[in-house]
């Protein structure tokens, strides 16, 4: 919604000033300019990237537009299948805590929190870190060293389509001036027409300066700059995980170490620690609708 009224006042302010300039919106208009940038700038951008990166970059600019960046709702699952599972470590044998792990999609402990398996390379992130501490010869700063380039590793990959966009952005103006160039070349073509029509053809190229700009800095960096902060939140729910299973590492009780994770989260975001404790170890029993509806301590 945000993007949505921010583009609108963008365009509005824009072709509104024009007016107001005493232009005419109908000089503005031609649509071969835009069809040379974006198709050039559409072309190229394949031509850069894997087929995997585009359709990621797709993906991107859905959850921008949508805001899919993690709610509320979301952190509280994801703590929950953390202190879930921290609970059944401490107090269950292995072979149980394996079958939880092993297979996400069908334990009842996951399924109780679908949001989290949702995601499913979160869920196999949670998975192998829970499987290194059953081994048991792990060292922490083993384990802290191996997330650490773990999520390094799945942040370069999710922000390639805001890098790949970026580099579309900074080559629209260029590709402004070649539609440009195009354009004075076709008005050159007609130098033996009359004055107006010749100021018609070089008004028209002037126009693909225009949109190459305008596309560049009002359009496709704004955009880039969406889906990059949309995709850094998701990546805090990995240092959430990072930072609440090395707590408990280090002998932290599970309501403790669930703190630790707690403080990661954006303050706009962070849910109180009373929200938490209702949520996850008072809560621990509620089924996955009941967790839907609303946190436990904002209820009546």
């Amino acid at each position: 919604m945000s993007i949505l009224f921010g583009m609108v006042l963008t365009v509005a302010s824009l072709l509104g000033g024009f007016v107001a300039l005493g232009g005419h919106i109908a000089v503005i208009w031609q649509p071969w300019e835009f069809v040379i940038i974006a198709g050039t700038a559409t072309g190229t951008y394949i031509v850069a990237n894997p087929w995997k990166v585009v359709a990621d970059t797709g993906r991107g600019i859905l959850e921008a537009l949508t805001n899919a960046a993690p709610k509320q709702r979301q952190y509280l699952d994801l703590l929950g299948v953390l202190y879930a599972l921290m609970r059944e470590m401490r107090g269950k044998s292995r072979n149980e805590v394996e079958g939880h792990i092993d297979s996400p999609n069908t334990s009842s402990l996951f399924m109780a929190f679908p949001t989290v398996l949702a995601s499913a390379s979160l869920t196999q992130f949670i998975c192998d870190y829970f499987r290194l501490m059953l081994v048991g010869n792990a060292r922490t700063h083993e384990i802290e060293s191996l997330m650490d380039e773990e999520i390094h590793t799945i942040a370069h990959s999710k922000l390639k389509p805001y890098t790949s966009l970026m580099v579309i952005a900074e080559a629209l103006p260029a590709l402004g001036i070649i539609a440009a160039v195009l354009g004075v070349i076709k008005a050159m073509g007609a130098i033996d027409q009359s004055p107006k029509l010749l100021g018609s053809f070089i008004g028209a190229a002037l126009v693909g300066t225009f949109a190459g700009i305008f596309l560049s800095y009002a359009v496709i960096e704004p955009l880039a700059l969406k889906v990059k902060m949309v995709r850094e939140k998701r990546l805090r729910s990995y240092t959430i995980v990072k930072q609440t299973l090395l707590a408990f590492m280090n002998g932290a009780l599970p309501q403790i170490a669930l703190e630790h994770g707690r403080k990661m989260i954006d303050d706009i975001d962070r849910p109180s620690i009373d929200v938490v404790e209702n949520e996850t170890i008072a809560g621990a029993g509620r089924t996955a609708a009941e967790r839907t509806e609303k946190p436990a301590a904002a209820r009546p």
